[in-house]
């Protein structure tokens, strides 16, 4: 996991804000135009545009303009680095609790 450290890095700073998870979160169920996506949130359109511009730029999403709209895509692979490192965190914690139970329930076995 560790040579993915730096684009991990970079997914959880793009969704570090609220305004960003809210985006993923509406994309989650389909491709959104920028306007839709605006309009749910209480912010000028540039504000809002640089919270595009940063998830894009950390891959979480892509942009796609026809004519005049511009379309948000949600990139599920991105997201499943934070999947990974989870399930990585997790084993290892419930790894720890199992050799802390055991410790707790027999003391013994450990000694031996």
């Amino acid at each position: 996991m560790a040579k993915y450290s730096e684009q991990l890095d970079g997914v959880f700073v793009a969704l570090a804000h609220p305004t960003r998870r809210g985006i993923v979160r509406h994309l989650g169920r389909g491709p959104r135009s920028v306007g839709d996506l605006a309009v749910r949130f209480p912010m000028t359109l540039p504000s809002f545009m640089k919270h595009v511009r940063t998830l894009e730029s950390n891959g979480l999403i892509s942009t796609v303009k026809a004519g005049r709209v511009r379309t948000c895509v949600l990139n599920h692979e991105r997201l499943s680095l934070v999947d990974d490192w989870l399930a990585e965190q997790r084993r290892s914690w419930e790894e720890r609790t199992d050799r802390l139970e055991r410790f707790v329930t027999d003391p013994e076995e450990d000694a031996r």
